[in-house]
């Protein structure tokens, strides 16, 4: 059902409070409640200070406050469990402990309908204090059908069963076997692999911060793409996914593009509706948010990817669209010459794997444990600054024009490289590198294998024109190439003899080529076999790790 159809069901009608086998009391749906449906709504009876020590104080606090109760509502409070009945503390205070919800900043409280409602790993039900109208809700996360259990989760984090199961027995004392905790083994192991990566993601996300935003927004984005991906695998309308749609908005706008931001906010913000409903701050703010995303304080920090609100491209299908709101780059098409500006291939530095993390982007696995890459990829950045201490340093700059640290843990520290080959404006070539967090830098890239680095004697934009010229008279477009003399394009050209990368109509061509436009140094550069490796290279195909020297393959 669609956001715009979901009413509000009249209380009462919707469930029914009774005995549930091997739980006890609780909350049983009278009717089929359509999801995002609030179920209720509810003031607290008593409220208490959470996670305050017991004292005469609070005692006589919550004293006055059960006296204050009806009868009806005093017999439901002492009705309800209380896990503390051995310990020395009073009754009160215990059944406060056991049943309390919280709300606000630092308040707990018991609410009569609320805290009767049972706990379930795969919850149907979403607690939430909404402090617009100072009352407790809870919504329905999916259809749930009538005769079904209404459930929500007692715990902060959704974490695996092992973690799950001995935080519940901790804190209220039961073992939860609801369907996620009874899972066949497989299927359980599973799913614990997706929540400790759902965890995992969300530590390098927040670890990252504004530095993570603006100075890899492409890798901190492609983290929360992944996240979005798990989240949805594990079930729909987790309490985690509108919180990662934000997370995508704040990075895209940050770096300038009100166009994403918008559609990322409006995805929060639907989220959020099914989770809380149209009242509550979240929603309000993410609405406001899609209008006008460049109110968000974060905007302009960098304009890296400026774009207008509405510079959402049309005619594009669900995947295609998915692709371009999450900036998914598409691969290298195979056995054309590689294409240094594809950043999919030849990534800039905010968009490397973190060798703290294995991203299914850049590694697969086939038994869940072992992962090796799904294809190669290759950094590349200018040399700007270098000096050796306990080993050789570098300061480079790559594609994005940020400056990225470079340390040599290579068994000779940086020594296996020829002092003529380290200069100011050459370019190095890094197979397989990684984002690595220093504890004595800023974030940079810890080379250990000296085969994996290589140095050309080009600055990165002459590379990159150099590039750009082999993507123009190299590719083959419809069985066509392109002459480098004439500009003319043909099925049957020559290729020049020397580099075998540029193509020609004739000799007469070839003279022109190689006179007037250059070609004759440019040809000097591409007969080094490591750079051409780097143009002939099947770099979405992996049958292991190569390194350099690379092997040429004619195109």
């Amino acid at each position: 059902m669609s956001i715009s159809t979901i009413d509000f069901l009249p209380s009462g009608l919707m469930y029914s409070i009774q005995d549930v086998p091997g739980k006890g009391v609780g909350l049983v749906a009278t009717q089929i409640i359509p999801i995002g449906t609030r179920i209720l709504s509810e003031e607290p009876i008593i409220r208490a200070p959470e996670d305050k020590p017991d004292s005469q104080t609070l005692r006589k606090y919550l004293r006055k406050q059960v006296d204050a109760l009806t009868p009806e509502q005093r017999q439901v409070f002492l009705s309800m469990s209380n896990i503390y009945a051995d310990d020395s503390a009073p009754k009160y205070l215990g059944i406060i402990r056991t049943n309390s919800l919280p709300f606000g900043d630092d308040e707990a409280g018991i609410f009569l309908d609320a805290c009767r409602i049972n706990h379930a790993c795969d919850n149907n039900g979403q607690k939430c204090w909404n402090e617009n109208i100072k009352r407790h809700t809870v919504h329905a996360l999916r259809d749930i059908e009538k005769g079904e259990e209404i459930t929500i989760y007692y715990l902060g984090i959704t974490n695996n069963r092992e973690a799950r199961q001995e935080a519940l027995q901790r804190k209220f004392a039961f073992t939860c076997k609801c369907r996620l905790c009874s899972l066949p083994l497989d299927q359980s192991r599973e799913s614990d692999r997706r929540l400790d990566e759902i965890l995992q993601l969300d530590r390098l996300i927040g670890g990252g911060g504004l530095m993570g935003i603006l100075t890899a927004p492409l890798q901190t984005l492609r983290l929360v793409d992944r996240q979005v991906s798990l989240y949805n695998k594990q079930g729909p309308n987790d309490v985690g996914l509108p919180r990662a749609f934000l997370d995508a908005a704040q990075i895209v706008i940050a770096n300038g593009d009100l166009a994403r931001g918008r559609i990322f906010a409006e995805k929060a913000m639907l989220g959020w509706t099914i989770l809380e409903r149209d009242d509550s701050a979240n929603v309000l703010k993410n609405k406001a948010l899609s209008k006008d995303p460049s109110k968000h304080m974060l905007y302009g920090r960098s304009m890296k990817w400026k774009t207008a609100v509405d510079d959402v491209p049309s005619g594009l299908d669900s995947i295609e669209f998915e692709n371009w709101l999450w900036r998914r780059e598409k691969p290298q098409r195979p056995r054309q010459p590689g294409d240094f500006r594809n950043q999919v291939t030849f990534p800039a530095f905010s968009g490397l794997p973190d060798d703290k993390y294995i991203t299914t982007e850049f590694y697969a696995s086939s038994d869940g444990t072992t992962h090796q890459p799904r294809r190669h990829w290759l950094f590349l950045a200018e040399i700007v600054d270098f000096f050796t201490l306990a080993r050789l340093q570098m300061d480079t700059k790559d594609v994005d024009g940020n400056t990225v640290p470079l340390f040599f843990y290579t068994d000779g520290r940086g020594c296996e490289l020829a002092p003529s080959m380290v200069q100011k404006g050459y370019t190095v070539a890094i197979l397989y590198a990684q984002y690595h967090r220093f504890l004595f830098s800023e974030p940079g890239i810890r080379l250990e294998n000296s085969s994996n680095i290589k140095i050309f004697p080009l600055s990165l934009d002459k590379l990159l024109a150099l590039n750009d010229q082999v993507q123009t008279f190299s590719v083959e477009t419809s069985g066509m190439r392109t002459c480098h003399g004439c500009g003319k394009q043909a099925v049957s050209l020559k290729r020049c003899a020397k580099c075998s990368l540029f193509w020609y109509c004739d000799g007469t061509c070839q003279i022109k080529g190689w006179n007037e436009k250059g070609h004759k140094a440019d040809c000097k550069h591409l007969r080094d076999a490591e750079l051409k490796g780097l143009f002939s290279l099947d770099w979405d195909t992996y049958d292991g790790k190569v390194g350099f020297p690379l092997s040429t393959t004619i195109i």
